[in-house]
């Protein structure tokens, strides 16, 4: 006889983590809501951040092997969404069932929700979409250890496994003493497709390395950002005043270098702007609560 399993709870397991976890209870699974400090969705006053009301997440469970997961209709869960309502708890549609009492029970969670099944777990599309910073921040949990009816509760710890890249700018004096505007921030020969590996949390980019990307505006004249697939291959860094670019192409000890764009970490660049170039400040990458700083560099129009 199948039991019910609603996925899931959220409670945070690190700062670039989050885990969703099912209740344990023979017939019906409730669902209860914790969140601490993290870096996900809502930002309150205190800094801390938690998933919002209407979010949704994408359940995958199978039984068999975990190295391996099988077409759709082999599943036993397949793409059901988990919405967070305002009463901080998830529901899931369709609602999950064991496919049986002893099979060990392998689970995939995908933040956002899949628009449809994935039809190959290791190997799904993903295209970044600059506009839309919280669909693009994609996190995926696995819970490999295997899982029976009487094993609840079920829980799964979601990882960033796109890269972040912040730039930050600061202007020398020859706009009069006050910042100039702005029209933009890019980053060049940027890769802005990939496959991802649900199973192991990879992501292999796009070959074609041609696409511009245009940061988000976090504080006009000062600071933009953006999720980015993770990548090298680029080392060329645009702002544009009044009509200019202003270009800084990263190199070390005077030969080019590439930023690398790590899964779950992200790169902050620090640009002074100013007299027809711009100088590297500074450049740091750490894991998603912090990053490497890159400093020191040069720009020309």
């Amino acid at each position: 006889m199948c039991l019910s399993v609603v996925c899931a709870a959220i409670a945070v397991c690190g700062c670039n983590k989050e885990t969703v976890k099912v209740e344990s209870q023979p017939k019906y699974i409730t669902v209860t809501t914790s969140i601490g400090d993290m870096t996900r969705v809502t930002t309150n006053e205190n800094g801390s951040q938690e998933f919002s009301n209407g979010d949704e997440l994408s359940i995958y469970a199978w039984t068999g092997s975990s190295a391996t997961a099988p077409a759709a209709k082999e599943r036993v869960v397949d793409n059901a969404i988990n919405k967070l309502g305002a009463d901080g708890k998830w529901t899931s549609n369709p609602q999950m069932l064991w496919k049986n009492m002893k099979d060990n029970h392998f689970f995939i969670g995908v933040y956002p929700k899949n628009g449809t099944s994935v039809a190959d777990l290791a190997s799904a599309d993903y295209t970044l979409d600059v506009t839309k910073q919280d669909q693009s921040d994609l996190l995926i949990a696995t819970e490999f250890s295997g899982k029976v009816a009487n094993n609840n509760p079920v829980s799964l710890t979601f990882d960033h496994v796109m890269a972040k890249v912040v730039v930050e700018l600061s202007f020398r004096n020859q706009w009069g003493g006050g910042d100039p505007t702005v029209e933009n921030v890019v980053l060049k020969n940027v890769s802005n497709s990939a496959k991802v590996n649900y199973l192991t949390k990879t992501v292999t980019p796009g070959s074609s390395r041609e696409a511009e990307l245009v940061l988000y505006v976090v504080t006009a004249n000062k600071k933009y950002n953006s999720i980015i697939i993770p990548q090298d291959g680029i080392n060329t860094v645009v702002v544009k005043i009044g009509g200019k670019d202003f270009v800084y192409t990263h190199n070390v000890n005077g030969a080019s270098k590439n930023f690398t764009f790590e899964s779950g970490k992200f790169t902050t660049i620090k640009l002074i702007v100013g007299r027809n170039q711009i100088d590297l400040g500074d450049v740091t990458i750490n894991d998603w609560k912090g990053g490497s700083v890159i400093e020191g560099g040069e720009a020309y129009d």
